[in-house]
């Protein structure tokens, strides 16, 4: 991959019930330049998932056989489920330099990290556990058994939140909608990246030979 022409991969990790889906997908209709990876899981699909879109969803032996080839970026074992992303997924999309955006827990975010040095990672936070719970208890989809299984996991998901380079806080929707396109204006506005995209500019600019 040629590091001076690649987009930027977004490391997007939060505990369940905290908003990131929705946010990545508002973030995604309103910025041309992001995409979004789609990952490889064995869980069933839910109502109004799509195949190819939201996962693809493969049985546990195919999924070993993906493991075994080394075909996973990251790959991490939740809920009794199999997660992974795909160096396919990611690799021609950075190559064109296109930014992606990572929906992957803080296991899968430490692998993508050991990996890939041009990486941004944000972790999004509910504003309190109350909340939390609200949202999840809102879904109606899981017993309360199982609500206080995913506030536990929630829990120790959310304190590896230091590893990560920014905080999202979710209290209000549009707000930290703003805040993840800030951050991704940000890093498009750094100098390497300006160079490249604005090399003929620059060099009109200042008198110096664009290809130089």
């Amino acid at each position: 991959m040629d590091k001076g022409t690649s987009g930027t991969l977004y490391i997007i990790s939060a505990a369940s019930g905290a908003g990131k889906t929705s946010l990545l997908r508002a973030l995604i209709a309103r910025d041309p330049g992001l995409v979004i990876s789609v990952s490889h899981t064995t869980r069933a699909p839910r109502p109004a998932e799509v195949e190819g879109v939201d996962y693809y969803f493969v049985h546990d032996a195919a999924f070993l056989e993906l493991i075994e080839a080394g075909a996973f970026l990251e790959h991490a074992h939740v809920f009794d489920r199999r997660y992974g992303t795909t160096h396919e997924a990611v690799a021609g999309h950075l190559a064109a330099g296109r930014d992606v955006l990572v929906e992957i827990d803080w296991q899968g975010a430490q692998q993508i990290r050991e990996r890939l040095n041009n990486t941004v990672s944000i972790f999004i936070l509910p504003p309190s556990r109350q909340a939390l719970e609200s949202r999840l208890r809102a879904r109606a989809q899981d017993s309360d058994a199982v609500i206080n299984e995913r506030m536990s996991a929630a829990v120790s998901e959310m304190s590896h939140y230091p590893e990560y380079d920014y905080i999202v806080w979710n209290d209000a929707f549009d707000s930290a909608l703003h805040d993840l396109e800030a951050i991704i204006r940000a890093r498009r506005l750094r100098l390497g990246r300006q160079q490249i995209m604005h090399s003929d500019s620059l060099a009109d600019l200042t008198g110096e030979d664009a290809g130089g």
